[in-house]
């Protein structure tokens, strides 16, 4: 759904990467287990209660890095990874994520490569959606290219 509005945007499809797709899974887990939007930490927090290490992700970015840096601690993806979630308070679903992020000025930018994304060619995505959370992860190495990775 994602690579059809890319296209509606004459922009190129981007590849599925099972190394960002394992990440953006567990993330949906940890969310819909031990997050509380009641926190002050964002959806782009990781709780303590898994095999990565913890962060609060704030609004004012500070700990940035404790989120770009997840794929390489969970899936040895070898660049940054940045991330983009939803939440329902039923389900969340690939549309309805889908027409959030269009609308969102904080997210639509990753989807369609604009503002601060415009120079950036996203060759990879990951993507996760179970309960009442969805995530997207957009990165730049292909999973080809990561040492080791046979795909």
């Amino acid at each position: 759904m994602i690579n059809t509005y890319r296209a509606e945007k004459k922009l190129h499809p981007i590849k599925i990467s099972s190394a960002l797709s394992k990440v953006a899974q567990m993330h949906v887990m940890d969310l819909n287990e031990n997050y509380s939007m009641n926190e002050k930490c964002n959806p782009h927090s990781w709780s303590k209660k898994g095999s990565w290490s913890s962060c609060c992700y704030t609004s004012d970015h500070k700990k940035a890095s404790c989120m770009w840096d997840k794929p390489r601690e969970i899936s040895g993806y070898e660049s940054e990874g940045y991330e983009i979630a939803f939440w329902h308070s039923a389900e969340a679903t690939p549309e309805a994520a889908l027409d959030g992020w269009k609308k969102s000025s904080g997210h639509n930018p990753l989807l369609i490569n604009t503002g601060i994304w415009k120079k950036i060619k996203w060759n990879a995505i990951g993507v996760g959606v179970n309960g009442n959370y969805a995530t997207v992860w957009f990165g730049i190495l292909e999973d080809s290219k990561i040492p080791g990775n046979c795909n």
